[in-house]
């Protein structure tokens, strides 16, 4: 009997193919998978439900519709907190504090003016750091990220979360170029079970679409069957009566009735765009040839690792090296997750599908949330709401009281009515300008007609009102100073500008937040920049004239940047500074006129430095430019002495100082 142990295949003991879960569920899921994956989906857009009533509540609040929470009224209906008012009889008054306060925070926001800056790692690559940070102000400007990210601030004091998606590709203007679009996050899915506030740990991400019929033919038709795949798919949005739909009023929200697989125009196709983190088997390689670092694929590897390292066993041999001295490519195999997108239509028909494109190895959002403390958000606004009804009720109030109370009632007594006369005889005549009212003959001790003015308002509703003021602004941190407001008198500017840096330190955890989350943005917009601009470019640094860099792209493609959020060269007080620092150190002979115009930033700096150059180009040439010496000129003149010629190129380049003779 054969004592040879029987060895089962794989695929029998084992499920084949566990380990790489894209391949896995087509084969297991593939008459479903795209339902799968629309219900995931959905599952993490209801758990994202709280969020979106808390946000469409501060939302409400920031803009002024403050008395729209629903109540109880005296027969058990459900009814807004206005609606109940105007039932009583009452005007629901209110004072939008709350606006005012994210406007000062914006102020705050805007006149810092800062702006990401590149830093390359290697100290001899400075230059190609200073070339990206032009290339990336560029890219911005043509973003127009300066009111992006204002907006951006907006959505992230009112609902504590902000996303934006970059792209590469061509927009509607016909340029091809790196992206950035802002995702409102109410169309906005994410999983439940983050926890660090860096957003790290995310392991699914989408967006929900509406489409129009042509952009996903476009977008998604690679062929005649897809495209006839795609108008079966979404054959409602060719329905001619859909086509004249009419949304709601323009300037007004939409989003508020958001369905997850029906559009709220039925003429758009709603599409789920889904990214999320996928497993399968792969090598990790290290090449100490080249120093390369590098994944590949088990199918791969026989190619890209086993054939090499023969070979260069065999070199080695045929060298005389001894095996252990052979760079071979080390290896070793892993589990690796990486980042898989779906583009699935609501039915489960999957559009589109592949791994990540971007060199990134990630997905194209940039989001953070505040706090996220154990992974809740607590939005800005959200601190002050309860202030800001407190007042509108005081308010309110207020206004109730005054309406109520007695002012300028006429006490008439009957015995007064003179005959001939009835009391709307004498109610017009009161009301009249210079009326007269005649008094009937009154006996001994009988009661003059009188006016009532019953001052019953001042039962403490104004300091109550000025109490809550006083807490609005202690709460949000966002004090007078910080609002512009001026000071009171006897203030010293030291004092309020001490006042002002104060307010400012209130909100630099709110700042700081949104700072890192700027910095996230350009670091993706960095490797995206790396990933698609292959074409060489001269680009021009903001604030500097005549200055232009040149980006290379071999050059550039590979290097490592770090990133820091500086103050922007671009505003007017940082420009004036480093004009009065290149002056001073131009009047001390440290630099010469044209070095100060390259790098300060001037009004005539171009003009200037083109006529600087054309002198000496017409100094080499021989010729005599204007405002040279006469004794110069003479010896250019005579065009033997050419030691002149150089002395007098050289006067135009040394610095000249403003006193001298």
């Amino acid at each position: 009997m054969s004592t040879t142990p029987r060895l089962r295949r794989l695929s029998r003991v084992a499920p084949p193919g566990e380990m790489d879960t894209v391949s896995y569920t087509r084969r297991e899921q593939d008459n479903h998978r795209g339902f799968d994956i629309v219900m995931q989906a959905q599952d993490y857009w209801f758990g994202m439900e709280q969020f979106r009533q808390d946000r469409r509540r501060a939302k409400r609040y920031n803009y002024g519709d403050q008395w729209g929470d629903l109540i109880k009224d005296d027969d058990g209906h459900m009814v807004t907190e206005e609606q109940y008012i105007r039932q009583q009889g009452s005007e629901p008054l209110k004072n939008n504090l709350i606006r005012r306060l994210v406007k000062s925070v914006l102020g705050v926001y805007r006149s810092q003016a800062k702006q990401p800056t590149c830093f390359a790692r290697d100290p001899g690559e400075k230059k190609l750091g200073e070339t990206m940070t032009a290339v990336l102000q560029a890219n911005m400007d043509r973003n127009e990220m300066g009111e992006l990210y204002a907006r951006g601030l907006e959505e992230y004091m009112i609902s504590g979360l902000v996303v934006h998606k970059k792209w590469y590709g061509w927009n509607d203007q016909g340029q091809l170029d790196c992206w950035t679009r802002d995702v409102k996050p109410d169309l906005f899915i994410v999983d439940n079970k983050m926890k660090d506030f860096r957003t790290w740990d995310v392991s699914f991400i989408g967006e929900i679409h509406d489409m129009r019929r042509q952009e996903v033919c476009s977008r998604f038709a690679k062929s005649p069957a897809d495209y006839n795949r795609i108008m079966e798919i979404y054959h409602n949005a060719r329905d001619v009566r859909y086509l004249s739909y009419t949304a709601k009023e323009f300037g007004y929200s939409q989003l508020d009735d958001t369905d997850f697989l029906v559009p709220d125009n039925p003429s758009m196709c709603r599409v789920i765009e889904v990214w999320r983190r996928e497993m399968k088997p792969r090598y990790r390689c290290v090449d100490y040839n080249t120093g390369e670092v590098f994944k590949c694929e088990t199918k791969d590897w026989k190619e890209l690792v086993g054939d090499v390292n023969t070979e260069r066993l065999a070199l080695a041999k045929e060298q005389g090296m001894p095996v252990e001295e052979v760079p071979l490519i080390k290896y070793e195999w892993a589990l690796d997750e990486y980042w898989y997108y779906y583009f699935v239509a609501p039915t489960g028909e999957i559009l589109d599908e592949g791994e990540t494109p971007y060199e990134h190895k990630g997905h194209p959002y940039v989001f953070r949330a505040y706090p996220f403390i154990d992974g809740e958000i607590h939005s800005f606004v959200s601190d002050v709401i309860d202030q800001q009804r407190y007042t509108n009720r005081l308010i309110t109030m207020y206004d109730w009281i005054m309406k109520a109370s007695a002012k300028g009632v006429l006490l008439f007594p009957e015995d007064c009515l003179p005959d001939g006369y009835d009391i709307n005889d004498i109610a017009d005549e009161w009301a009249r300008f210079n009326g007269v009212i005649m008094v009937a003959k009154r006996k001994e001790n009988a009661a003059m007609p009188q006016q009532i003015a019953n001052n019953a308002t001042n039962i403490g509703i104004s300091e109550l009102l000025n109490l809550q003021l006083k807490f609005f602004e202690d709460i949000s941190g966002v004090h007078g100073a910080i609002q512009g407001q001026t000071a009171n008198s006897g203030v010293s500017g030291a004092l309020y500008a001490q006042q002002s840096q104060n307010a400012t330190i209130s909100l630099l955890d709110l700042l700081d937040s949104y700072s890192a989350f700027i910095k996230a943005c350009a670091f993706k917009d960095v490797k995206m920049i790396q990933q698609f601009y292959d074409e060489r470019r001269v680009v021009s640094i903001a604030g500097r004239s005549g200055t232009q860099l040149v980006y290379e792209p071999n050059r550039i493609r590979d290097v490592e940047f770090d990133l820091n959020i500086a103050e922007s060269t671009s505003t007017p007080v940082y420009r004036q500074m480093a004009n009065e620092f290149l002056l001073e150190i131009w009047r001390s002979g440290q630099i010469n006129l044209k070095q100060m115009l390259e790098n300060g930033d001037f009004p005539f700096s171009d003009d200037l430095l083109q006529s600087i150059q054309g002198q000496e180009e017409a100094i080499a040439q021989g010729q005599v430019p204007e405002g040279i010496a006469n004794n110069l000129r003479e010896q250019i003149q005579q065009g033997a002495d050419m030691n002149a010629v150089g002395r007098a190129y050289n006067m135009l380049r040394r610095p000249t100082m403003p006193n001298a003779a």
